[in-house]
């Protein structure tokens, strides 16, 4: 089972991977945390990325692909993965392209996970976390207003930067330029597979596993 998975900000992406990861048995590689592993185990390419980091600049594309080129080709991947945040440009998505046919990666498919931006934005805008153990609520379900006490730990409830609805309308533009076109780049390929991801995690899941049966051995 290999999987790229794609969508925009809120979507799901992360909950999604995670649940097909323990389903499939394959690891969920996130780029943030292959990003953070590279570091911490002071390999060439994270020493490279942590020198970019300090300095407070974006790891370039280049060091980046040759981190997931490294992941790709370790063991622990052999049997499959699911791969979550990146492509995030065209340009990745060309060099993964170099990649899978440089380690014969044939068989993959791309999950889009689709939801209209004012879901989106409703989505996150309404979203409140626990800072001490990063419970997630919503405004609007559970009754609750940054400042309330965590219903669990007491801990005061914030609003995280990027959840604010200004930050979060300018994801989605970001992610519309930037990353929305490697789906049209993939399409002619015949690999992804489209799901509508605004219904709750359980339904979203057994849609993504419908669409993965139904569309053959990968």
């Amino acid at each position: 089972m290999r999987l790229l998975l794609f969508g925009p900000p809120g979507v799901g992406k992360g909950t999604q991977a995670q649940l097909l990861s323990k389903e499939f048995s394959v690891p969920h590689v996130s780029t943030g945390d292959v990003l953070r592993a590279a570091v911490a185990d002071g390999s060439e390419l994270g020493k490279r990325a942590k020198a970019v980091m300090d300095s407070g600049n974006l790891v370039t594309d280049e060091i980046m692909i040759g981190i997931v080129r490294e992941v790709l080709a370790s063991p622990k991947t052999a049997q499959g993965f699911i791969l979550d945040g990146f492509p995030r440009t065209l340009a990745q998505a060309i060099a993964l392209s170099h990649i899978f046919e440089e380690l014969d990666i044939r068989d993959f498919k791309v999950i889009d996970l689709k939801a209209d931006d004012e879901e989106i934005v409703q989505r996150l805008s309404n979203r409140l976390v626990c800072p001490k153990d990063g419970r997630i609520y919503n405004k609007l379900t559970d009754g609750l207003a940054a400042g309330d006490p965590c219903p669990v730990c007491q801990t005061p409830l914030v609003q995280r930067n990027d959840d604010k609805e200004q930050t979060v309308r300018e994801r989605l533009r970001v992610y519309h330029s930037t990353t929305e076109p490697i789906i049209h780049y993939y399409a002619n390929s015949g690999v992804v597979l489209s799901v509508e991801a605004t219904g709750s995690v359980d339904v979203v899941n057994r849609e993504i596993k419908l669409m993965l049966r139904e569309s053959g051995p990968d």
